[in-house]
């Protein structure tokens, strides 16, 4: 018997005690160099786009050693307890309450501007000169997409803990489909938009909001995508999906957020 068995053996505390690691030490320095990198490549100077892959690239990096780390300890070690469970929702939550308050934010910046729009605005909005989008074209079919994703995603859960496993794959399938469509129009729409993010408060307001969203929707659709490999590889079962539960509810996060920025942004605002 190994030492990490007779330390399970003998614990007198249902707790998971995290060993060193050395992933949030880089995670922090490689989103710092991302960061760093972009703001250099925003402003034209040599060799920042350079730092921007390459911070870009050692996120990536932590991000799937941090993943494959907490997937051993919860998966192959037996390290997850009940108790340990409850205390990683409970992380998950606060954290989608932290974004929550981020997008607030933003949404603060946008109603701020919108309804009262100064006379350097023309005092109407969206300010002269910015014709907005059709919020009953793009826009309107990746509310489609977004609100169907949610719903295949909740249908793989259910199908999940009723021990369908043919039934979750397919949900699971049509969500990443949904998610990567969404992202490939807000490309195309973006391309197409009569407005920059340099055209005065309305670009900034509308880039900011909607780029800030679709940074969440790829975020979200890699978290998926790590819950179906182990869907495939058999780590979750009806009565342990910790990890997909905690995507699913910050799936519905990016879903109820992209209700109220097609509401205020692309039909109100427009």
């Amino acid at each position: 018997m190994n030492l990490t068995a007779l330390k399970k053996q003998f614990q007198p505390y249902p707790y998971h005690m995290v060993e060193a690691s050395p992933w949030p030490l880089l995670t922090s320095f490689a989103v710092l160099s991302m960061m760093a990198g972009a703001v250099l490549y925003f402003n034209g100077i040599a060799y920042g786009r350079n730092l921007l892959g390459l911070g870009f690239l050692s996120t990536l990096f932590a991000f799937i050693l941090w993943f494959r780390d907490v997937t051993t300890e919860g998966t192959y070690l037996g390290d997850h307890t009940l108790i340990v469970q409850k205390g990683l929702t409970m992380g998950v939550a606060l954290f989608i309450l932290s974004e929550t308050f981020v997008f607030l934010s933003v949404f603060w910046a946008y109603f701020h501007s919108s309804l009262a729009p100064t006379v350097e605005l023309g005092s109407h909005w969206p300010p002269a000169g910015i014709e907005a989008l059709n919020p009953f074209a793009i826009p309107l079919l990746n509310t489609i997409l977004l609100l169907s994703s949610g719903a295949a995603v909740t249908y793989a859960h259910h199908a999940l803990i009723q021990g369908n496993r043919g039934a979750t794959i397919l949900g699971v399938t049509m969500t990443l489909v949904f998610a990567i469509l969404f992202t490939a129009l807000q490309g195309v729409e973006y391309a197409n938009a009569g407005f920059t993010i340099a055209d005065g408060v309305y670009g900034s307001c509308f880039f900011f909001a909607t780029g800030l969203h679709g940074v969440h929707v790829i975020v979200g659709t890699a978290f998926i995508a790590v819950a179906f490999y182990r869907i495939i590889a058999y780590h979750l079962t009806d009565h342990h999906h910790l990890g997909f539960e905690s995507s699913i509810l910050y799936w519905h996060f990016v879903d109820v957020v992209w209700l109220f920025l097609y509401v205020s942004i692309y039909w109100w605002g427009s």
